[in-house]
């Protein structure tokens, strides 16, 4: 491809991408418009936009290459992404958040909850968190899309992080979650047509369906060979039940991101843009079909990169020790070699347009995270400074992120991108999902219990982080430093265990006795007003009783 057709599609791709983030800012005039899109917008761009935020680069590049290392095993996320994330979502938490944040006018997650349980802490801690957690993760979204500016156009790291950086900056800032969400329909059509074509040409040049299948099945003694001391059995089998490589890709990776989904801030605000239930009954089969073709057909390639490593002159090695153990590079290392050169400009775009849909969610939440749920919420009186003082928080939020980028190019080479996004999900799962799934069916949930819900959930997962689960621990080295061990309870199957699976369990458990424990504090007409149109009725001590 010259590079004069190389430049013009670059340029008109950015070009579309700045346009749709124009009509964003011309149709934002308040903090209503600026946060939740004026709860007007069409189902089509919520379900794109929707999906394009949960599918950043991590899902292809991180996922897709960890589905080099365990195989197809990984389409169980898809499964689970698909049912919990699309429907149980969309369905079940969809339909009564929508309802819930309009009756209460609630612009953010932390405000949703807040509102609901009133209280002023639960806005500002769970807001404060996500601003503190995040940064990291869209920081190495960052380094990931710079890097692969720099590696395919040229151009120096330091120029293609802020030039990435910047283009994203203008339209979030500007356009708020309309400018958002346009670009993200825009970037998440470019992926699926990206991930289509990955999939038609991966089949194609492996001799079709049945013979890819069969090939990757025949090589499973190589898989073997090389990962059987931890329970694999080859790329077209699951793990040993109980082994080490079942417990990363059951518990870290398949229920971590599968469960993890229902309680990302940036994803449910988007309920919170529609005008009405049955836009989220349309976006269904939309949200679903995209996540289908986008973890699926990423985990398929990366789980038959295999066959091509294995039977290239090139290589003749199997895809991790191919990309030199490092997951991160397998499926980059896999379109350089086996696709067309041209293909390269359509992979660069797919990527392009998954970190930035990815990041410009990321830094909405956490701009707002600072300005709406943190500082607008000690400053009482914002009188109508409210627009500015969000985009100043989104500003802070970018520049954070990008100073990650720029200091730390090294956390992008990691090779455990994907777990580290499954952890990031379960640390939100563990704080925010039993007193999410509380305030939009129990009714009878007080204020102190739900506090003592996120917070259990929160010193839960930290401890098992840093103390536990030695997959994080033994990196972390402050349970070395003040134990002199990897992990308090290394050599059992504990410290093989994912935080979510004890953190979550161990949340619910204490939201649940708290809700018999302590009685609701609410006031009925608060109650009444929360679920109003919810189908909700008077239950005599518990507040509310509410039907699906």
């Amino acid at each position: 491809m010259g590079s004069f057709v190389y430049l013009f599609i670059i340029v008109l791709y950015f070009s579309i991408t700045a346009f749709l983030g124009y009509l964003g800012y011309k149709g934002t005039r308040n903090a209503t418009d600026y946060l939740v899109g004026g709860r007007t917008i069409h189902p089509f761009v919520m379900a794109i936009s929707y999906g394009a935020t949960f599918i950043s680069t991590s899902a292809i590049v991180g996922f897709g290459g960890a589905a080099g290392v365990y195989g197809m095993g990984l389409l169980w996320l898809t499964v689970l992404n698909i049912f919990a994330g699309i429907f149980i979502a969309f369905i079940f938490f969809g339909k009564r958040t929508r309802k819930m944040g309009a009756n209460l006018e609630a612009h953010t997650f932390p405000e949703l909850l807040a509102k609901r349980y009133k209280s002023r802490f639960i806005q500002g801690f769970s807001g404060l968190i996500i601003f503190l957690a995040m940064p990291l993760y869209s920081g190495v979204v960052l380094i990931g899309a710079a890097s692969f500016i720099e590696t395919s156009m040229k151009i120096p790291y330091d120029v293609s992080l802020l030039f990435f950086a910047a283009i994203v900056a203008i339209y979030v800032m500007m356009g708020g979650i309309k400018g958002v969400m346009y670009t993200d329909t825009f970037q998440g059509s470019v992926m699926f047509i990206g991930m289509v074509s990955l999939l038609v040409m991966t089949y194609h040049g492996l001799g079709g369906v049945t013979a890819a299948h069969a090939k990757l099945t025949s090589y499973g003694a190589k898989a073997i060979e090389v990962f059987g001391a931890t329970g694999h059995q080859g790329w077209t089998n699951m793990p040993v039940f109980g082994s080490d490589m079942w417990w990363s890709l059951v518990s870290t990776i398949v229920m971590g991101v599968g469960i993890g989904v229902l309680a990302q801030p940036q994803l449910i605000v988007r309920f919170m843009t529609v005008k009405s239930n049955r836009e989220l009954n349309r976006a269904v089969l939309v949200g679903g079909l995209f996540i289908l073709m986008m973890t699926g057909v990423a985990f398929v390639v990366g789980a038959l990169s295999n066959v091509y490593f294995l039977e290239s002159p090139a290589f003749g090695k199997i895809a991790l020790l191919a990309s030199g153990k490092n997951t991160d590079s397998i499926i980059p290392l896999y379109i350089n070699s086996f696709m067309p050169k041209w293909f390269g400009l359509v992979f660069m775009l797919t990527l392009l347009s998954a970190a930035m849909s990815t990041l410009s969610s990321q830094f909405l939440t956490m701009g707002t995270s600072l300005s709406r749920d943190f500082y607008e919420l000690t400053v009482k009186d914002t009188g109508d400074r409210s627009l500015l003082i969000n985009r100043i928080g989104v500003l802070i939020a970018i520049l954070i992120s990008t100073y990650l980028a720029y200091y730390l190019p090294l956390i992008g080479r990691i090779a455990l991108i994907a777990k580290g996004t499954a952890l990031f999900f379960g640390l939100c799962a563990a704080m925010f999902l039993p007193v999410y799934i509380f305030a939009l069916y129990f009714p009878g949930l007080s204020k102190k219990a739900a506090i003592v819900s996120i917070l259990t959930g929160f010193i839960s997962s930290l401890f098992w982080l840093l103390f536990i689960f030695k997959d994080v621990s033994g990196k972390i080295l402050l349970c070395r430093a003040l134990f002199n061990v990897d992990s308090l309870l290394d050599g059992t199957v504990w410290a093989k265990i994912d935080p979510i699976l004890i953190a979550l369990p161990i949340s619910m458990i204490i939201t649940i006795i708290g809700y018999n424990l302590w009685k609701c504090d609410l006031e009925d007409a608060h109650l009444e007003k929360c679920f109003k149109g919810i189908n909700a009725k008077l239950k005599p001590g518990k507040g509310i009783s509410t039907s699906a």
